[in-house]
């Protein structure tokens, strides 16, 4: 029985303890690494591990950022993980990639969590970041260009042509038969509303111009400066059209010249040479011509046209003109 109580007692002093020292630090944290040792630009993994009451709501204090050391940084942190260990107590995981770029040896100091009031500190940690070798005999490239992406035709369109490409598709095929459709089958079944004149031949355009000319009477109404004015002009069109002398935009004297340089004009030019000068005393010298100076004129412009009018040739010497074929 003695034995007995002497147990009985020294489970219950460790009981009491237990409960004490879990009073006394309800909040502990741990950190560790999977690698003490990685080469320079390596990386590896740093664990936190704290174990708390559940509900206690607590925070880790970093003073630098994203940088454990001046030559150790954080490259990311992952999610955290909290498991139920019962008994109103819970586990935290905290994991922290990091990574090196200096060789030496590194102390990364406590980690602080504080809750509430209270703060608690983890252990420190030793990381040892060892040099790459370097081959001196080997041959040190310098960084690579940059490369050109692999480009197709659509990656310089807009992106609502890509996104809707179809619609502009059935738009243009649309329009195309719409365009064939009026080209070749409306097109050939519609009608001008105006038929087209047939042209006249310039001798008969200058022989109705002063028909009519004359059919007005402006020498009988004392407009004599419009009559010549007529006159000369229905001439102009003439050597125009039959000759293609631009006359409307030439001066007396230059028509005088393109009519003698003209072997079909050259023997009327001395009757060209009356009807403008006598056009010419009545427009700029003010003379009042006599009615006889008025009807020669006018008979001198006909004269003219009828003189310089083409010449059909017969039909029997066309045949004669023909070459033969022979069987």
């Amino acid at each position: 029985m003695t034995g007995n109580k002497i147990i009985s007692l020294l489970l219950v002093a460790m009981s009491l303890f237990a409960a004490g020292s879990a009073t006394a630090s309800p909040v502990s944290i741990t950190a560790s690494l999977d690698s003490a040792y990685i080469l320079m630009g390596k990386q590896t993994t740093l664990r936190l591990e704290i174990v708390q009451d559940r509900g206690v709501q607590g925070a880790l204090v970093t003073n630098n950022g994203d940088t454990l050391t001046r030559e150790v940084e954080v490259i990311r942190a992952l999610k955290p993980d909290t498991t139920d260990l019962g008994s109103n107590r819970e586990e935290i995981k905290k994991e922290l990639i990091i990574q090196s770029f200096d060789s030496g040896l590194y102390t990364i100091p406590p980690f602080i969590y504080v809750a509430g009031k209270d703060t608690f500190a983890s252990n420190a940690l030793a990381l040892k970041v060892m040099p790459v070798a370097v081959d001196s005999m080997a041959t040190i490239h310098d960084y690579a260009g940059v490369a050109q992406p692999n480009t197709r035709i659509w990656d310089y369109l807009p992106d609502f042509i890509v996104d809707y490409w179809w619609i502009f598709l059935i738009v243009i095929l649309v329009a195309a038969g719409v365009f064939v459709w009026w080209r070749y089958f409306r097109g050939k079944k519609a009608m001008p509303l105006v038929p087209k004149k047939k042209p006249v031949p310039p001798y008969e355009y200058a022989m109705q111009e002063l028909n009519r000319l004359k059919a007005e009477k402006l020498c009988e109404s004392g407009q004599e400066k419009e009559y010549y004015t007529r006159l000369t002009e229905i001439l102009r069109v003439y050597l125009d059209k039959r000759f293609g002398i631009n006359a409307m935009e030439m001066t007396s004297t230059q028509i005088m010249q393109q009519i003698r340089s003209n072997e079909d004009t050259r023997t009327s030019a001395p009757v060209m040479k009356q009807i403008l000068e006598m056009a010419d005393f009545v427009k700029f010298a003010k003379v009042r011509p006599l009615p006889d100076d008025n009807q020669k004129a006018f008979n001198n412009a006909v004269t003219f046209v009828e003189d310089t009018k083409p010449v059909e040739q017969p039909a029997a010497e066309n045949e004669q003109t023909q070459p033969k074929v022979t069987q």
